[in-house]
């Protein structure tokens, strides 16, 4: 952001860290990740012509750490609503993005991803952690692994521009975590029983119990037993 404030940042630069100490999440909450063992990078996206859809932008970052993770992890590889990284039902990854508007335009989106590569010791306050390494059984080389998730990300980025949010959607609901399975949500102090039938073109979680629902960002949460 202070690059983006002081005129030094262009699409697609990317800021890649090795050790993370303010790391943040969704809704306020932190980013927790050990030194040298996983992918923590920002990159900076001028979305230019796209609609002023923030969804259309975090469901395509979605689908490139999908897209990445699954070369690795497999077909148990999901993306949770909105946009965390799952394997099996364990958070294997998360992506905050934060904009940069003046006035209605669309100046800038900040993609924040943290991937656990190499960890397999987490706080213990983490309540369903996995890593690669915890998959797969190997040490890898996250820098590395750092570029080739830029290149899916620019590969997404680019189809999103070409063909529209269409295909993106029907791809992203494809894989998306719980699909037409019965979930429990918490709403306040409210849990309910429901089953996810997919996400609208602005981000709203669907569903349908006795009643067809609709939630946006921050107004539910899945809970996973």
């Amino acid at each position: 952001m202070r690059q983006i404030q002081a005129g030094m940042a262009s699409h697609g630069i990317t800021w890649f860290a090795l050790e993370q100490t303010a790391g943040k999440g969704q809704r306020g909450k932190s980013w927790l990740t050990t030194p040298n063992q996983n992918i923590m990078l920002s990159t900076v996206i001028t979305p230019g012509l796209l609609p002023t859809r923030q969804f259309w932008l975090s469901a395509t970052v979605a689908l490139a750490c999908y897209d990445f993770y699954k070369k690795y992890a497999g077909e148990e590889t999901r993306i949770k609503w909105p946009n965390d990284v799952y394997w099996r039902d364990r958070k294997a990854g998360g992506i905050l993005i934060e904009n940069v508007f003046r006035g209605s335009d669309w100046l800038y989106a900040v993609v924040g991803i943290g991937i656990n590569v190499n960890q397999v010791v987490f706080d213990p306050s983490l309540p369903n952690p996995v890593s690669l390494k915890q998959i797969t059984g190997k040490d890898l080389n996250a820098s590395e692994m750092g570029r080739e998730l830029c290149q899916a990300l620019e590969n997404r980025y680019q189809a999103l521009q070409a063909a529209g949010i269409d295909a993106i959607l029907q791809q992203y609901q494809q894989v998306l975590y719980k699909m037409h399975q019965p979930v429990t949500l918490k709403k306040g102090a409210i849990l309910f029983e429901t089953t996810i039938h997919g996400v609208s073109e602005t981000g709203r979680l669907l569903t349908k119990d006795v009643i067809e629902r609709e939630f946006d960002f921050g107004e539910v949460e899945l809970i996973i037993r």
